[in-house]
């Protein structure tokens, strides 16, 4: 299973809106013979590829894989068919599938005759797939907040500058957290201040596969040669119905534009955005704006996990904090998290967390 585990991450960000997920075949005698890991949308799971690397010699023996077999038609096929028609004796499964439209395997593997087990190293099979299992179940997005900031909690100096606060090895960990995200999102005083790109770069170099770039744009302010709509991936900005219809015209010529309502703070309502985001196949979002929008975020309590990079550098005075909005207006209304994972990267340190409770 952890194999399985390990093998689901190769997927991270590339299957939405399927899961991400890792098989391993087993022959008769207990020996791995196959491996594999989900397809993009239209190619085969993560079972198929397993079996097909396992020939004949899956029969008799066990499938481990980390998520459920589902049990539907869709781009392709059942695998809990193809276990069946493999000979499979028996199917080991970390995690049950929420999922309505491809539950139910687990059954049709038993109904077959084949032992079925559940549960087997749950905790990090889930995790393996904890976007999709959370997106699945809520309908919304799993969103990831990723801030850099200074010890002292400044994401910016008091002139505006930010560029760079943590070092180039933080930077390229930034990267990947892109690109294995559906979408990547920002507001518009981010664009407006940074003309960022919004892409995933290796060492300068483009990624072939790009997540979608979203950028919040209350008043349809982006500007039509801003470095966020260009041909490199798609955009979608997200304006108030308020905004001026003519600006919002100019941004359909350059991106995909929708118009939703305004929440009572004045900004789009973010329920909504999140809602069509999950229409739109986006699973994990990568929450990479200011810290009004990351406010807003916070204040509505829709992050599920939060990505820091501290630098070991202190600005002070009335620099910018990484954190706006509404706040906590006393310590026993915080917001408490688990730390999930410290780690240095170059000079700098990385921490993760995760809200406490359930989402």
């Amino acid at each position: 299973m952890r194999r399985a585990v390990d093998l689901a991450a190769y997927a991270l960000g590339s299957t939405s809106p399927n899961p991400t997920v890792g098989a391993v075949v087993l022959d008769a005698g207990g020996h791995p013979v196959g491996e594999g890991y989900t397809s993009p949308p239209g190619g085969p799971h993560a079972e198929i590829h397993a079996l097909s690397m396992a020939g004949e010699l899956a029969r008799g023996g066990t499938l481990v894989t980390t998520l459920e077999p589902c049990n539907h038609t869709g781009r392709t096929g059942p695998c809990a068919q193809a276990i069946i028609a493999a000979g499979i004796a028996r199917v080991v499964v970390g995690v049950v599938d929420p999922n309505p439209e491809a539950a139910r395997g687990a059954q049709t593997l038993r109904d077959a005759g084949i032992e079925v087990e559940i549960g087997v190293e749950e905790q990090i099979a889930a995790r393996s797939n904890e976007a999709w299992l959370a997106a699945i179940r809520s309908h919304r997005p799993f969103v990831t907040w990723k801030y850099a900031a200074s010890l002292d909690g400044r994401a910016a100096a008091a002139d505006g500058s930010s560029q760079w606060i943590t070092s180039g090895e933080a930077r390229a960990d930034g990267h990947r957290l892109r690109a294995q995200s559906d979408a990547v999102m920002v507001g518009s005083g981010t664009i407006l201040a940074d003309d960022s790109h919004l892409t995933v770069r290796y060492g300068g170099k483009l990624a072939e596969a790009q997540p979608l770039r979203v950028v919040v744009d209350t008043h349809a302010r982006t500007p039509l040669d801003a470095n966020v709509v260009d041909s490199s991936a798609r955009t979608l900005i997200a304006c108030g119905d308020d905004a001026d219809p003519d600006a919002v015209e100019r941004l359909r010529e350059v991106a995909d534009v929708v118009v939703l309502p305004r929440s009572g703070e004045g900004r789009v309502d973010l329920g909504m955005l999140l809602k069509e985001l999950y229409r739109r196949d986006v699973r994990s979002l990568l929450l990479e704006g200011g810290p009004a929008l990351a406010g807003a975020f916070v204040d509505d309590r829709c992050i599920d996990r939060v990505v820091a990079y501290l630098a070991p550098a202190l600005i002070g005075g009335d620099g910018t904090p990484a954190l706006a909005g509404m706040g906590a207006l006393s310590i026993e209304k915080a917001w408490r998290l688990q730390i999930d994972d410290v780690r240095r990267i170059g000079p700098d340190l990385r921490i993760e967390s995760r809200p406490l409770g359930d989402r």
